[in-house]
């Protein structure tokens, strides 16, 4: 999979100058009246929500799905997605953010929490006319108010766009997704990017949160079963050989260039008692944790 795109790389492939929010994070509104007919299969550093009028196909994650009438849709910097229009005449708008835009204020908490970006989800909201209504004049709002001279107009914004957020919470995702013929490289790659979510452990509370095959295949609304035959056909490597590869690199990152104790870095990474990480931390390497970190000194 390409790499992601970022805000300033999404500004020179739409033609677009980018502008500087100031503060923290970035935002920006537009119309989608030339909008590009297909946009690439790829990830993004920023969140967006489309107003999408036209017809089209969407591909988001191991799905796709007909977009025959106006949708909503909510895509976040984890979940690859594209977009093949079948009817040139597009219209709508959307919006694209970071996540320290939203959070400056933010008292929605974690957007990858949130029913509308998390990972499983559904993303996609048919609308019906008085809808389409509403969120297009918070749309004509957002352009008018980004054009302003008004000193607080970010937060403005920033309250435009919770108000969004909330006007959609209230409605209903699609239930009409497709899957793939083949979905076996999606799903080992979305596998692989949010075991990559959880790390790097910066701090003793912030502790590994998805610890098991179970724990990835239920935040990836697919069974177990498929996840492991996913994953296992793709990198030749089971799910759990994965998990424990991924958390042994990261226990030899956390012995090397930190200071905490054993113990610390056992929470971290999820053991509930510190013999068993050492117990496992040998099994994998052939050394207990006190070897690795004595031997550096």
């Amino acid at each position: 999979m390409e790499s992601n795109e970022t805000v300033k790389a999404f500004y020179k492939r739409v033609g677009l100058q980018c502008i500087k929010t100031p503060g923290v994070g970035h935002f920006n509104v537009f119309s989608r009246e030339n909008c590009s007919l297909i946009t690439p299969y790829s990830r993004r550093d920023y969140y967006k929500i489309s107003l999408i009028i036209g017809r089209g196909k969407l591909h988001y994650a191991d799905k796709w799905i007909n977009i025959d009438r106006p949708v909503l849709l909510f895509s976040n910097p984890v979940i690859p997605y594209s977009w093949e229009a079948e009817d040139p005449n597009q219209s709508g708008f959307f919006c694209l953010f970071t996540d320290q835009f939203i959070h400056e204020g933010n008292r929605l908490g974690n957007l990858q929490d949130s029913p509308l970006f998390k990972i499983g989800g559904t993303p996609v909201f048919f609308i019906n006319e008085d809808q389409q209504k509403t969120v297009a004049d918070i749309f004509i709002k957002m352009m008018t108010e980004i054009q302003s001279d008004y000193l607080h107009k970010y937060d403005m914004l920033r309250a435009y766009l919770h108000l969004l957020i909330h006007e959609t919470m209230k409605m209903h995702p699609a239930e009409n997704f497709e899957p793939y013929q083949n979905a076996s490289q999606r799903v080992a790659s979305l596998f692989m990017e949010l075991l990559e979510r959880q790390f790097p452990i910066d701090s003793p509370e912030r502790f590994l949160k998805l610890k098991t095959p179970t724990d990835y295949a239920e935040n990836l609304s697919i069974h177990v079963n498929s996840l492991n035959r996913s994953v296992k056909e793709i990198t030749g490597r089971t799910t759990t050989q994965q998990i424990t590869s991924r958390i042994i690199q990261e226990a030899n990152a956390l012995l090397k260039h930190t200071d905490w104790n054993v113990s610390e870095i056992a929470y971290g990474l999820g053991f509930e008692e510190p013999a068993y990480f050492t117990n496992y931390f040998k099994k994998q390497t052939g050394m207990t944790p006190n070897t690795v970190r004595t031997s550096l000194v």
